[in-house]
C-alpha cells in the first residue's frame, strides 16, 4: 500500500517536472523571439542615429545659410540706401511747378518759363536760367477737366533751383492773377514718403513746445530747451516723442499736485531785539 502511494506521487512529481519543462522550453522559445526583436530595435535605433545624425548637419548648414543671408539682407540694405541717395542727388535740380494751366505754355515751354518764373518769383536772376529738361507729367487729359498736370523742370544750374525753392519755402504759394503757384523739390518716392511721416509728426511735437524744422532730403531737426537733435529714422523720433510726453505728463502732474503746510518755506524765527533768550527774565 505504501509503495503504490509513494508511486503515485512521483507520477505526480514527474508529471509536474514534465510541465515545467515544457514551460521553459516556452520561455527559451520566446527568450529567443525576443532576442530577435532587440536585435532589429537595436539596428533601427542606429538608424534613427545615423539619420539624426545627417538632419544635424542639414540643420547646420542651413543655419549657415541663413546666417549668410542675413549678412546679404543687411548688404542690400545698405545698398538700396545708397541707390536712394543717388536717386535723390540726381533730382536735385528738378522743381516742380504746380497750378499753370493746361496749355498756357504754348509750343515753347522753355521760352514762358525762362520769362515767366523771374517774374513770379521776383528773382534777378544772373545768368538766364537754363533747363535740361521741361514738360508736364502724365498724359493729356482728353476732357480737360481736374487739375492741370504738373510740370517738372530740370534746371541746368543747380544754384537757380535752390534759389527758386527758396523763394517759394520764404514767400509761400506764388499769385499770378487769379493763379496760384506753387514750387516744391523732387524727390524719390522712399524720401517723399519719409517726409510725409516726419510732417505728420511735426504738429504735435509744436504742442509740446518744440521747434521743429525739415531739412533735405529727409532729416527732423528738434530743438527742447535749449538742445537740438537731428533725427533720420522715423522709429528714433517716434521713441524720442514718447519719452518727451512721459516727462510732460509727469511735470504736470507733479504742478498739479497740492501742497500741504510743510511743502511750504517757513521763514526763520526772529528774536524781540530787548529779549536776550540766553538771559533769565526778572
Amino acid at each position: 500500500m505504501a509503495d503504490d502511494t509513494q508511486g503515485a506521487t512521483m507520477d505526480r512529481i514527474l508529471q509536474e517536472i514534465s510541465v515545467v519543462s515544457r514551460k521553459l522550453e516556452g520561455m527559451d522559445s520566446a527568450m529567443v523571439t525576443l532576442t530577435v526583436e532587440t536585435r532589429s530595435m537595436s539596428l533601427d535605433i542606429a538608424g534613427f542615429q545615423s539619420q539624426i545624425s545627417g538632419l544635424d548637419q542639414r540643420v547646420a548648414t542651413v543655419e549657415t545659410q541663413v546666417a549668410s543671408w542675413t549678412d546679404r539682407d543687411q548688404e542690400l540694405l545698405y545698398l538700396h540706401s545708397k541707390l536712394i541717395d543717388l536717386e535723390d542727388r540726381s533730382r536735385r535740380n528738378n522743381v516742380y511747378l504746380l497750378g499753370f494751366p493746361e496749355g498756357i505754355e504754348g509750343a515753347d515751354i522753355f521760352s514762358y518759363l525762362r520769362e515767366t518764373l523771374p517774374k513770379l518769383t521776383d528773382i534777378a536772376f544772373g545768368p538766364p536760367l537754363e533747363f535740361q529738361r521741361a514738360h508736364r507729367l502724365g498724359p493729356k487729359r482728353q476732357d480737360g477737366n481736374g487739375r492741370p498736370r504738373p510740370i517738372i523742370v530740370c534746371m541746368l544750374r543747380h544754384m537757380q533751383s535752390r534759389q527758386l525753392l527758396q523763394a517759394a519755402r520764404m514767400q509761400g504759394p506764388f499769385r499770378s492773377g487769379t493763379l496760384e503757384i506753387r514750387l516744391s523739390d523732387d524727390f524719390s518716392m522712399e524720401t517723399a514718403e519719409r517726409r510725409k511721416a516726419f510732417l505728420s509728426l511735426r504738429t504735435h511735437l509744436r504742442h509740446l513746445d518744440v521747434k521743429v524744422g525739415l531739412f533735405e532730403p529727409a532729416r527732423m531737426w528738434i530743438t527742447k530747451n535749449g538742445e537740438s537733435r537731428n533725427f533720420y529714422d522715423l522709429e528714433d523720433l517716434r521713441t524720442f516723442l514718447e519719452g518727451l510726453q512721459d516727462q510732460t505728463q509727469s511735470m504736470e502732474m507733479t504742478a498739479q499736485t497740492p501742497r500741504t503746510y510743510g511743502d511750504y518755506p517757513r521763514e526763520p524765527a526772529t528774536q524781540h531785539p530787548h529779549l536776550n533768550l540766553g538771559e533769565d527774565l526778572p
